[in-house]
């Protein structure tokens, strides 16, 4: 039988990497504002001051199988800063792909992101879901996750390069 890893990830994975956050992009109906490339994915996060960091779930195929290790999932994460806790890591993405789903494979990505969070002495791990994403908030609520929205009343805002570019006057 074929076991799961978690690894963190090589810059030979960018491909596969890629592959995933389109189909993420796709299953969340956003596939129009991908405009990442395998290039920048490796200048950005093995480069000499590495913007993001990135695990992936690899499936071991059992002894005589034939065919390698397959990529079937990854967690991109990066470090943030709270003013009001320090030190935070962010789950920008988490994916398994639909096959191998239901097997623990995302929270086993949580998990190690946690790990890699408290190694680093983090005091939060963040991540944001989309409002219809049912079975991810479940997931996250069914590791002790609080619903920032629900809780607080937080709501998340970002400036795009336009809005930037009228806010800079460039």
């Amino acid at each position: 039988m074929a076991s799961t890893r978690i690894r963190e990830a090589k810059e030979r994975d960018c491909g596969d990497i890629l592959r995933m956050i389109r189909e993420l992009a796709e299953y969340e109906k956003l596939s129009h504002q991908v405009k990442i490339s395998e290039e920048a994915l490796r200048a950005d996060g093995f480069g000499e001051s590495p913007s993001f960091h990135c695990l992936v779930a690899e499936v071991i195929p059992a002894p005589g199988e034939l065919q390698g290790p397959l990529v079937v999932g990854f967690g991109l994460y990066y470090f943030i800063y709270s003013t009001w806790k320090g030190r935070n890591i962010y789950l920008e993405d988490i994916y398994v792909m639909p096959q191998y789903r239901g097997q623990g494979i995302g929270t086993k990505i949580i998990k190690k992101v946690a790990e890699v969070a408290l190694h680093k002495g983090c005091s939060q791990l963040r991540l944001a879901v989309l409002d219809w994403n049912k079975k991810a908030m479940d997931l996250y609520k069914s590791l002790d996750a609080q619903d920032l929205t629900e809780l607080e009343g937080w709501h998340s805002f970002r400036f795009e390069e336009a809005a930037m570019r009228k806010l800079a006057g460039w």
